[in-house]
């Protein structure tokens, strides 16, 4: 059953921001790394109890990868063939969909220097066949999507970066994942996209913004149909001061948003990865991007991809915390499609400002003000 509420078809959490264990680069864990057939239990829960529709993952986030035996998932036998069975047995009895696969291709060392970019030709290669073991696991899974996140495809030095080169290799790696899915008809896909960010893990990244993406996907895909954008509001996008409402209008007009991935975030900060409205900014943003979608008039699905606040990790009721943490979220986009819904765009106005304001009043369900003594 569909959330469909508002301009949201239905809303997706994935095992990453309910797996994350909630580590940051000045301390280690705060909670256990649970098996992922843990974390699709609580999943499972949540779509049983109405939170959520669908999940996402990585490839890394379900079954180990071993560069040594990249096609292991073929094998039904093998470990992750029976890791992957149970996974989807458990999510299935839930009623819970599965909207997207997406390859790692930032967690493995090899990969430190990129994945699909990686100036080793052999490299690359096997960036390649991770990501057709992606898709094949997608493929079981019936995923509707392939998200290419730029993970480590950027630069530190610009003087060693082959800049002749990058762009063709980047191509090269997103025409694979089309040619492969038609090579084998996996009909499960409906769509591919490109999740951009500014920075992070690599010091700049090659596709930084969401115009950036749809740019290379219209001017160097062979299949820019089939490719969108997936941008993450607030976060990714706020990192390089754009704004939420522009984004979506932006990609919107451009055909371009599949979905989109939703948390919050402190402007021209590191990637904060808040839950939804949580945080001391981003509210009003928050609540207009929403009313621009409606007033657009799109509808499609909204993935969490965010984690709860290391302040908030319980090791003493660690699924506890998890599911509250799911709770959270969806609350938070519940309030944030509501407060949308109360905005009537202005007929007219005697100012901006004035129209701006009316437009906090509706949203707060503050009424008439009065100034004056």
């Amino acid at each position: 059953m569909d959330f469909n509420q508002g301009c949201v078809s239905y809303r997706s959490m994935p095992f990453w921001c309910v797996g994350s264990p909630l580590s940051d680069p000045f301390g280690g864990a705060v909670l256990s790394r649970f098996d992922s057939l843990e974390i699709a239990k609580i999943i499972a829960w949540a779509g049983r109890e109405g939170y959520i529709e669908a999940t996402s993952y990585h490839d890394d986030d379900l079954v180990p990868w071993d560069p040594e035996h990249p096609e292991d998932d073929l094998d039904p036998s093998s470990p992750a063939g029976r890791k992957l069975r149970e996974i989807k047995a458990v999510l299935d009895d839930a009623g819970v969909k599965v909207h997207a696969s997406i390859c790692s291709l930032h967690g493995n060392r090899l990969f430190r220097d990129g994945g699909l970019c990686n100036p080793d030709p052999a490299i690359r290669r096997l960036a390649a066949q991770k990501v057709e073991r992606t898709l094949r696991i997608g493929q079981f899974f019936g995923a509707k999507y392939y998200v290419y996140w730029v993970a480590r495809d950027g630069f530190e030095v610009p003087v060693v970066t082959k800049w002749e080169q990058v762009y063709e290799w980047l191509a090269e790696g997103l025409n694979h994942v089309t040619d492969y899915i038609r090579e084998r008809n996996m009909t499960n896909y409906v769509g591919a996209t490109v999740e951009p960010k500014p920075n992070e893990p690599r010091g700049q990244m090659f596709l930084p913004t969401s115009g950036h993406a749809a740019g290379f996907i219209c001017g160097k895909l062979k299949e820019p149909d089939f490719w969108g954008v997936n941008p993450e509001l607030l976060q990714h996008e706020s990192m390089a001061l754009m704004n939420a409402c522009m984004t979506v209008a932006y990609l919107c007009s451009m055909n371009k948003l599949k979905f989109l991935h939703f948390g919050s975030q402190i402007k021209a900060q590191f990637d904060n990865d808040f839950p939804p409205l949580i945080g001391p900014e981003g509210l009003k943003e928050t609540v207009m991007m929403f009313e621009a979608l409606n007033r657009i008039g799109w509808k499609g699905a909204v993935e969490f991809d965010c984690h709860m606040l290391r302040a908030e990790g319980n090791p003493e009721d660690e699924t506890g915390c998890r599911k509250q943490f799911i709770i959270d979220c969806v609350t938070a986009l519940s309030m944030a499609l509501k407060l949308a819904e109360r905005i009537e765009t202005p007929a007219a106005y005697a100012s901006q400002s004035a129209a701006d304001l009316a437009g906090i009043r509706q949203m707060c369900a503050l009424g008439d003000i009065d100034p004056r003594r």
